[in-house]
């Protein structure tokens, strides 16, 4: 098939591996967005399907990053039976996240670590971090996970859309 002038901005089945399937993508080496030039932004989306802990204690970022937390009936964002514990600020306030919301992290805002306590139903998890690298003020990026990250291959992807 002959290249397209804008075929490349599309890019199939970006499904990567992690603790759950997720779509993902910025601009770190190894990455889907490092391919363009200033790409402008780190995004995740996982379907969280049981309990887990985000690998990250408590951290802040040089930039605002937004969670968008929402059930996973695409008719029905707000079918949400899930419960969430995210910590803000160096004294560690707890908050209960159980219903569809948006959760704003301003630049510079001590947050985690966050753990999904409760997962009734499976729901989707997005995170949207203003800044083409995943990268922390304060904390130890280290354990964020690294790249480029196992991918699904062909086979996988085809049993996963039921195939």
């Amino acid at each position: 098939m002959a290249e397209t002038k804008y075929g490349k901005y599309i890019i199939k089945e970006p499904l990567e591996k992690g603790m759950a399937p997720m779509l993902h993508i910025c601009a770190e080496e190894g990455c889907y967005g490092a391919r363009f030039d200033n790409f402008p932004v780190e995004v995740q989306l996982l379907c969280i399907t049981e309990p887990l802990a985000f690998p990250h204690p408590a951290h802040a970022h040089d930039a605002d990053e937004i969670f968008f937390i929402f059930g996973s009936d695409p008719q029905n964002y707000y079918d949400f039976d899930a419960e969430i514990e995210i910590s803000f600020g160096e004294e560690g306030e707890k908050h209960i996240i159980d219903s569809t919301s948006i959760v704003y992290m301003p630049k510079g805002l001590v947050h985690g670590p966050i753990a999904i306590k409760k997962v009734n139903k499976p729901f989707q998890w997005m995170h949207v971090l203003f800044t083409p690298k995943y990268d922390m003020s304060v904390g130890d990026v280290s354990q964020h996970p690294t790249h480029p990250r196992e991918k699904y291959s062909p086979e996988e992807i085809k049993k996963l859309k039921g195939g």
